[in-house]
């Protein structure tokens, strides 16, 4: 039951996430495929990663994700820098452009969690995001 519980809460996730990505992607120059929107999104959420680190997430061999990240950088959604301590490394970050483009606030969330508030105490209110914590652990 916990598992059914946990496995509809993250389905739930997705399919908000695929109607505000899908909402932002549009036919124009200098907008985002989804392929590219997606990669974007990928690079957000692993935190300035280095090119070897997306390429490995991904699945994809390097030649293809810095290809990749050519078409976002010369769209201005992200960015590379060269890292001071080994040359070699380029670390790849979004920029305000993706930002921008795609809206880091969840208002579902925010939502689910004024109306958890009005429902549980602040002590049960703190189980439960200790619980959320020891969820997230496990599943790193």
């Amino acid at each position: 039951m916990l598992y059914d519980q946990i496995k509809k809460l993250y389905e739930h996730f997705r399919l908000q996430h695929y109607r505000a990505l899908f909402g932002r992607i549009r036919e124009k120059d200098g907008s985002l495929s989804a392929t590219e929107a997606y990669s974007a999104d990928v690079i957000y959420l692993m935190g300035d990663p280095t090119v070897s680190a997306f390429a490995e997430v991904l699945g994809i061999s390097q030649p293809n994700a810095t290809y990749k990240i050519n078409n976002l950088a010369a769209k201005g959604y992200v960015s590379r820098s060269v890292s001071d301590e080994d040359r070699r490394e380029c670390r790849v970050s979004v920029g305000d452009r993706f930002f921008n483009y795609y809206n880091t606030d969840y208002p579902f969330i925010s939502e689910g969690v004024k109306k958890l508030s009005q429902l549980y105490s602040p002590e049960q209110l703190a189980q439960f995001e200790h619980m959320l914590q020891d969820l997230t652990k496990a599943l790193e």
